[in-house]
Order: structure tokens, then sequence, then C-alpha cells
């Protein structure tokens, strides 16, 4: 019985190691010289680093304006591994005044054509670059 359960486990775990990883790195402003991927592509799975709207370095005037920003940067990133926005499962937004909730929402929904994924909108004070959003997801891509 241990062999028989020592031997699934090394299965499960050759499984895993097996997998190919595929990096992808948009050119996205404040990234250069980061320490991390901009999006790890494992299996069917891409997993995507916190991303930021900034126009040329900069924050940009509006919230909504840097929200689509930050939003068409996620999309190009799945695009690049070859899904949508609709194969988002997860988005955790990070937002340095919760009081741009409603106007980051208005901008957010124009990007999905199918249900929304899970989501998390966190208040969390001053982010890099005074950006007012940051986002990170998980996307599966559907058969």
């Amino acid at each position: 019985m241990k062999c028989a359960l020592i031997a699934v486990c090394l299965s499960a775990f050759q499984s895993v190691a097996a997998q190919e990883r595929s990096y992808i790195n948009p050119n996205s402003p404040g990234r250069s010289g980061s320490p991390f991927s901009g999006a790890v592509l494992t299996d069917n799975t891409v997993y995507i680093s916190g991303m930021l709207g900034l126009e040329n370095g900069e924050v940009p005037a509006e919230p909504a304006e840097e929200a689509r920003n930050v939003l068409d940067a996620i999309k190009g990133t799945l695009e690049e591994a070859g899904m949508t926005m609709d194969d988002l499962v997860y988005v955790q937004i990070f937002c340095s005044d919760v009081s741009h909730y409603a106007s980051f929402n208005e901008v957010y929904r124009t990007y999905f054509t199918q249900e929304f994924p899970a989501r998390a909108f966190v208040g969390a004070g001053t982010l890099l670059f005074d950006a007012r959003f940051e986002i990170q997801a998980i996307a599966v891509k559907r058969p």
C-alpha cells in the first residue's frame, strides 16, 4: 500500500514538474529591470503579475483612462498567451483610493462578453509610481 501511495505521489509530482512554462514579458512602463516576469503560462493557465496603467511612465489624469490602460495591458498579455479577457478566472485589483470603485467598474465591465471572473477590489494605500490601480490576474483557457 505504501509503495502504491508513493508511486501516485511521484507520478503527480512528475506531471507538475514536466509542465512547460512560457514567460510573457510585455513592454509595460515601469517594468524594465524588475525582478519578475510579466506573466507565466503553464499548460492552459496564465498567471499575470501586478500591472499598472501608466502612460509614458506617468499616471494618467483621469482614473477611467488609467483603468483602461491597465485593462488593455492585461488584455494584451492574455492575447500573447492565446486567450481573451473571458478566460480570466480571478482578478485582484489594488486601489490607492476606493472612491475610484465606481469609475473603475464602469470601464471594467466593458472588457467582458461572458460571465465576470471572481474578483477582489482592495484598498491598498500608496501604489508604485503613485498609480491608482494595480491588477494581478489568473486565466484558464476555455476548451
